[in-house]
């Protein structure tokens, strides 16, 4: 086909529409992205922050191709002001999330061994046991019990700390920086005093582990800066979303376990089947709407056609993982929690070279989450009505802020 007749098969580019940042209790779909699912498989976007706009791909096949498709690269998103949710925007060297190949292989290999099965597997014991102290203050009080305060707060916070090797008098001070970095409440200088503190730590934490040999992240970083694999300001931007990472497995399983204390049945059925959970929480994977809007864009680097449109060399590219998830050419009956879906590919974890690091970490944390508290806390329901359960507010990550349960 000639570049003349691709040119005149083109299709006008959609309106831009303006998505705000919406705050959305319970776990109710964004009405402005299923607006945006409905009015096409590509249409553009204008967030609160950054400047102009941007594409955003919606359908499963969409996503899973621009993912995947080294035309769309993360690196040129850190030289632009492009539209986001954030707003503050400060990438670092060495963030995985804005690397490219062949660097973020390069990268990734220096912290892979921490996150392997071998070693989540290894993980585990240790794991249940700090859940199980946890457990044995929520059942040494009694109820009534906030989940989140109690549990859903602490455990993946104090797990993602050992496997990042967090002495536990720090682990207080590096989780308030964590969580005022996920936060947009306090604005940009609340968070860039938080991403101050916090870098600073991990900076003189990764020098001070240059000759350890231990397997912890920390470790494995400040060796790696030492054999010159990576740099020290590549090692301090990688480590510090691993970091952040927990506070997504409080908030995701806030939501998994608020669906099934509002499910009867569906807690039931998990509580009587054990065998099955593994099916129930990839659902809910599925299910949940994990994020505020969208996550990092992309940046075409040449000309794209797709669905007859030209996304034009230079511009910002967003996909939806919450969309794709919703896909009905994919998930029949999207709307439905099916505990029995089969098969379910969703991409709760992203997809490609972005694939979530701690992935198979997140997931160890979710299943022994909702195990063991379906296992020990027998007839475990709300304490509150439904509608009551406050919900976090002007966050990037949604989730319960408090999750008041009896048994």
């Amino acid at each position: 086909m000639t570049e003349e007749t691709t040119t005149l098969a083109e299709q006008a580019p959609p309106p831009v529409r303006e998505w705000p940042a919406l705050d959305l209790a319970g776990t109710d779909f964004d009405p402005v992205l299923a607006d945006l699912v409905r009015e096409g498989p590509l249409t553009r976007i204008r967030l609160p922050h950054g400047e102009g706009w941007a594409w955003l791909a919606t359908r499963y096949e969409d996503v899973k191709a621009i993912t995947n498709d080294p035309r769309f690269g993360r690196a040129e998103v850190t030289q632009r002001q492009v539209t986001r949710m954030a707003p503050h925007f400060k990438p670092r060297p060495g963030s995985l999330a804005f690397a490219d190949q062949p660097d973020h292989n390069r990268l990734r290999r220096a912290v892979a061994g921490a996150f392997t099965m071998g070693a989540m597997k290894r993980l585990r014991p240790r794991a249940q046991e700090l859940l199980d102290g946890l457990m044995e203050g929520v059942l040494a009080d009694g109820p009534p019990a906030d989940l989140v305060e109690r549990v859903l707060e602490p455990f993946p916070i104090a797990l993602v700390s050992e496997v990042m090797g967090v002495p536990a008098a720090d682990r207080g001070q590096v989780h308030a920086w964590t969580r005022q970095i996920i936060s947009t409440s306090g604005g940009a200088e609340a968070a860039e005093q938080a991403k101050a503190g916090l870098y600073g730590w991990i900076t003189e934490t990764v020098r001070a582990r240059a000759h350890s040999d231990g397997d912890d992240v920390y470790s494995l970083l400040g060796a790696a800066v030492r054999r010159g694999e990576i740099g020290e300001e590549e090692a301090v931007g990688l480590a510090g979303p691993l970091q952040i990472g927990g506070e997504a497995v409080t908030h995701n399983c806030g939501q998994m376990l608020y669906l099934l204390l509002t499910r009867p049945e569906l807690m039931e059925r998990t509580r009587r089947r054990p065998e099955a959970r593994a099916g129930v929480i990839d659902e809910l994977l599925r299910y949940i709407p994990h994020r505020a809007s969208v996550g990092l864009a992309r940046i075409a680097l040449e000309d794209v056609e797709l669905h007859g449109l030209r996304i034009r060399a230079g511009d910002p590219v967003y996909v939806s993982y919450l969309a794709a998830n919703r896909d009905p050419e994919v998930f029949p009956d999207p709307e439905r929690i099916d505990p029995d879906r089969d098969p379910n590919p969703h991409l709760a974890f992203g997809n490609g070279p972005h694939y979530c690091t701690g992935a198979v970490l997140a997931r160890l944390q979710t299943e022994l989450l909702v195990a063991t508290l379906l296992d020990r806390l027998p007839g475990l329901r709300l304490a509150v009505p439904a509608d009551e359960v406050v919900w976090r507010r002007r966050t990037m990550i949604r989730g319960p802020q408090s999750l008041p349960v009896t048994w």
